[in-house]
């Protein structure tokens, strides 16, 4: 089965309003740039994002949705220093639920792999399972609490207790990958092997954009499988070169 799509517009063609996207990448590193962008064109509105992060303040990955308000909900483990971020949130523009990050990343493992939830020692003892953590200011009170985060079940095993996490499934997962069979077959590269394979996992239609396609691949260096990846965008060499830094820093 061939999943090449002639280009990113047309991979997030169905991107419908509301939809919830699991968006791979940790900071700026191995963010699908290009379907964000597409995604940004292509007009869908009061999206929830997944992701580690929602970009940076000036437009870099997720921050260009977040900054025209086409975001309605970020599930997610860092605000970090995107100054447009914390004023959404805080105005009670945007609702946030912030979880740990490894949590984060086995609930979209759980959501790919068809486990509907499971039980965590992270968070036990905090608002994470007594609930209470905000996730939507009021817009009409400033610094006061419209919607709380509820308290989960706990349960305990071998004398520890453990909380219950629901599992994360996406109507779309967008990922950066370095390259691709025609199957949907991926590689990654380095530190962008980050969230990319679990929020394809997590995905129901898995978008990926990749710098290289390839004919075949050796099952050995496969690092997601294609059963993960319905649509594959191939880059073009600027869209491929076009990596950001999100702190350039220089030693004298």
């Amino acid at each position: 089965m061939d999943k090449v799509f002639p280009d990113a517009a047309a991979a997030v063609a169905d991107v419908a309003d509301g939809c919830t996207l699991a968006v791979g990448g940790f900071g700026l590193t191995g963010i699908p740039e290009t379907l964000i962008k597409a995604v940004h064109a292509q007009g869908a509105r009061e999206l929830h994002v997944v992701s580690n992060n929602c970009g940076d303040a000036h437009g870099g990955g997720l921050g260009i949705l977040l900054a025209a308000g086409r975001v309605r909900r970020v599930t997610g483990s860092y605000i970090g220093e995107n100054k447009e971020f914390a004023r959404q949130y805080l105005a009670g523009e945007l609702e946030v639920e912030l979880i740990p990050q490894g949590t984060l990343a086995e609930r979209l493992r759980a959501g790919g792999c068809g486990i509907p939830a499971f039980y965590t020692p992270a968070g036990v003892g905090t608002q994470v399972a007594e609930g209470g953590l905000p996730w939507r200011y009021s817009t009409a009170e400033p610094g006061a609490v419209a919607v709380a985060s509820p308290p989960k079940e706990t349960r305990e095993f071998d004398g520890r207790e453990h909380v219950l996490e629901r599992s994360i499934v996406a109507d779309f997962g967008l990922v950066r990958a370095l390259r691709a069979d025609r199957f949907g077959n991926l590689v990654f590269t380095k530190a962008a092997r980050n969230f990319n394979p679990l929020a394809a996992m997590a995905g129901r239609v898995g978008v990926a954009e990749v710098e290289e396609l390839v004919d075949s691949l050796d099952p050995d260096e496969v690092h997601l499988p294609g059963v993960f990846v319905h649509r594959v965008v191939v880059l073009t060499p600027e869209q491929a070169a076009d990596k950001r830094i999100e702190k350039r820093t220089v030693r004298l």
